[in-house]
């Protein structure tokens, strides 16, 4: 059983829909287009911040919000897309968003140049590229899952057998993957989070193998963290960003 491209696990963890973004950085994967944004600075120096975005949302969604932001901040920003969403072909499946990763800090270059960024779901797909690229400048976690399968897939793993587990386990094991990670880490929950507890903050930030600043926010919830801590979330980036450049 091919696990990791089952789309009755990709259907429990995709909600893709459609949205042409005003401008297109198109990277190419095995069998599809990822239709991303990519938004520089005036005199860019490679700096880059790579966002992924969270399960029901599109690249179209953050474009004159998060990348003005990034780019006042002196950041380049390269929103990233997954297969099946927004302008982008092809089909959602887990297994293989995952190895699109690769190819999008491909086209984002150099890794030491990069921050990445994941929010919500896309916090697979950033944890997945510091463990394909160990030298990346600095993660950010936004509403992040420490156990992707405990959230998503618990109840659909009964009855599979444990020799088809283990590696899909392998692939999302998070603590792994973060603990491996020694370069600094960003994590940002809101306490009322009703999709992703708050302790999936806290566990990441427990495991982190690297310097991690974590900021728990007393307002809004999964979908409006950022709208509703504007100035504090803005100014735990800045800072976060700041302290990696310099």
């Amino acid at each position: 059983m091919d696990l990791i491209n089952n789309p009755v696990i990709s259907d429990a963890m995709f909600f893709p829909r459609r949205a042409n973004p005003y401008d297109r950085f198109d990277i190419q994967v095995p069998g599809a287009t990822l239709a991303c944004s990519f938004a520089p600075i005036a005199e860019s120096d490679d700096w880059t911040v790579v966002h992924f975005h969270g399960n029901g949302e599109v690249v179209a969604d953050w474009q004159g919000i998060l990348d003005d932001e990034i780019n006042l901040l002196g950041w380049n920003m390269l929103l990233a897309e997954y297969r099946g969403y927004g302008a982008s072909s092809g089909t959602p499946l887990l297994g293989d968003v995952l190895d699109d990763v690769a190819l999008i800090i491909e086209a984002a270059r150099p890794p030491e140049k990069l921050v990445l960024f994941g929010r919500s779901i896309g916090s697979l797909f950033a944890l997945e590229a510091v463990s394909r690229f160990p030298n990346i400048a600095g993660v950010i976690i936004e509403s992040g899952i420490a156990d992707p399968i405990e959230l998503f897939l618990g109840s659909r793993m009964i009855g599979v057998p444990e020799n088809d587990l283990a590696p899909f386990r392998s692939r999302l094991n998070h603590q792994e993957k973060i603990a491996n990670y020694a370069g600094p880490v960003l994590i940002l929950h809101t306490k009322d989070d009703g999709l992703v507890d708050v302790s999936h903050a806290e566990r990441l930030a427990e495991w982190a193998g690297g310097p991690t600043d974590i900021r728990i926010f007393e307002r809004g919830n999964h979908g409006t963290i950022w709208w509703e801590n504007k100035r504090e979330y803005h100014q735990a980036v800045d800072d976060f960003l700041t302290g990696v450049r310099y």
